[in-house]
């Protein structure tokens, strides 16, 4: 089991600078890629984007890609004779406009900043196997934080379906008293509406089936136990859980409702409360598991 968030970073030494790739990713239904990259080496982003599909199927995930130059190589470096074509230009402009030119010192740094000498970035040929080699490097450690993360959700999930289950429980033990309960409550109405009826009137053995028959719940108890455990056979399994899981615990409420609509006992009905707050409980971890 994996869950969707994750973090991986690699970086590694450059021809004139450092090569630094994270990778990072939150929950979402699908997967959600994107990646930012020097412009110079757009052409490597669909072979980035191969490799993180490799380990991951959802998400919403961004991968950044940098290069940093080497220390002294990102100093401030000015083309001086562009600088001084530019203010040329301009006291030229002036002369013809008749305006007195008289440059500031933010003038110059706003044209100095427009002629900065850009720094040089190694061609995507040649920083391929270095970028894919620090990529996959930074998605070995964003795969092994999901993967733990995925342990973890994994114990919780176990414990959540134990709780499930003791509240099945609960509902199976206390159901087959729920239609003698009821017989018990029609004859002492009746009686106290004068009416002495007995016990094996035929009127009133079938009004009992009726009930008996209406709020029978095994059927329902015996569908979600199989649902429990196919859940946790699927989290216990290496396939892919997050769309299957979301099947299955839409399956369990509509059992859960069923039940509670059923069983005409407020015993039975605190217990499916219980039961259909702990389903949710793992619908909302469920939306972090890829």
């Amino acid at each position: 089991m994996k869950s969707m968030t994750g973090y991986g970073r690699a970086t590694a030494a450059l021809a004139g600078g450092t090569l630094t790739v994270q990778v990072s990713s939150v929950n979402r239904r699908s997967l959600d890629l994107t990646v930012k990259i020097p412009d110079d080496w757009e052409s490597l982003e669909a072979e980035v984007g191969v490799r993180v599909r490799r380990v991951a199927t959802r998400g919403k995930i961004h991968v950044d890609i940098e290069f940093t130059p080497a220390k002294g190589r990102d100093e401030i470096a000015w083309n001086d004779s562009a600088v001084s074509a530019a203010l040329d230009k301009l006291a030229a402009l002036a002369i013809t406009r008749r305006i007195r030119f008289e440059p500031t010192t933010e003038l110059l740094w706003q044209i100095a900043v427009s002629q900065r000498v850009a720094t040089e970035v190694p061609s995507a040929d040649r920083v391929r196997p270095e970028l894919l080699a620090v990529l996959d490097k930074a998605l070995r450690e964003f795969a092994a934080m999901r993967a733990k993360e995925g342990e973890a959700l994994f114990v919780d999930f176990i414990e959540r379906i134990g709780v499930c289950r003791r509240h099945v429980d609960a509902v199976l033990e206390r159901a087959p008293g729920v239609a003698p309960s009821y017989r018990a409550q029609l004859l002492k109405r009746l009686r106290e509406a004068g009416l002495e009826l007995d016990v094996d009137d035929e009127r009133v053995l079938r009004e009992i089936a009726l009930f008996a028959d209406r709020s029978d719940v095994t059927e329902e108890i015996t569908r979600f136990r199989s649902h429990m455990e196919q859940l946790t056979a699927l989290l216990r399994s290496d396939d892919e859980i997050g769309r299957k899981a979301d099947f299955i615990l839409q399956e369990m409420g509509r059992e859960a409702n069923t039940i509670g609509s059923k069983a005409n006992d407020l015993a039975i009905s605190k217990s499916v409360i219980e039961l259909k707050n702990e389903l949710e409980r793992v619908r909302e971890q469920m939306a972090n598991v890829e």
